[in-house]
């Protein structure tokens, strides 16, 4: 009995550790997407914490991942996404510099 526990506390484990991945692949391909069509040029990303409710008090499994972009090569600005299971609920972007477009 004791073996049969421990079994199933591995595979949930790895059943957590797989769903985890799985969330972090869907938010860096929304960050990728989204950075590309804001014009930024994305220079990291990390998973950050996780959080139960929501500002709103509303119960729900959620992770926040932190990303580092630029707008013109020099400087840089962080932002975060903050996903739900694996639907991006919050997108985060701090006000930034905006190169300056040469129109010929």
């Amino acid at each position: 009995m004791d073996n049969l526990i421990a079994i199933l506390l591995v595979a949930f484990g790895a059943y957590l550790f797989w769903q985890q991945r799985r969330q972090t692949e869907f938010a860096e391909k929304f960050i990728i997407q989204r950075c590309k069509n804001l014009g930024l040029q994305l220079l990291s990303t990390a998973r950050g914490s996780h959080k139960l409710k929501d500002n709103k008090g509303n119960w729900g499994w959620r992770t926040v991942y932190l990303f580092e972009f630029s707008a013109d090569g020099h400087d840089y600005y962080e932002g975060f996404v903050e996903m739900k299971g694996f639907r991006p609920m919050t997108f985060y972007v701090p006000a930034h510099h905006i190169p300056d477009i040469d129109v010929d």
